[in-house]
């Protein structure tokens, strides 16, 4: 991460997983497609990406 610029409290394997959950979602992926690539079993777990829209997470997807 230190190599790629990331630094800060997101600078973790978890936030830059939740940022690709919501950057993919985003970019037009279907809902379907991101439960499979995160390997939730539970279509709930997934639909919790498609209601982050704050700035924090903006910020993470960017």
């Amino acid at each position: 991460m230190r190599e790629a610029g990331i630094s800060g409290p997101r600078a973790c394997p978890k936030g830059l997983r939740h940022g690709f959950g919501i950057h993919a979602l985003r970019v037009g992926a279907q809902l379907h497609m991101l439960q499979k690539w995160m390997g939730h079993i539970s279509m709930t777990t997934t639909a919790i990406y498609t209601t982050a829209a704050g700035r924090e997470e903006m910020q993470i997807a960017a």
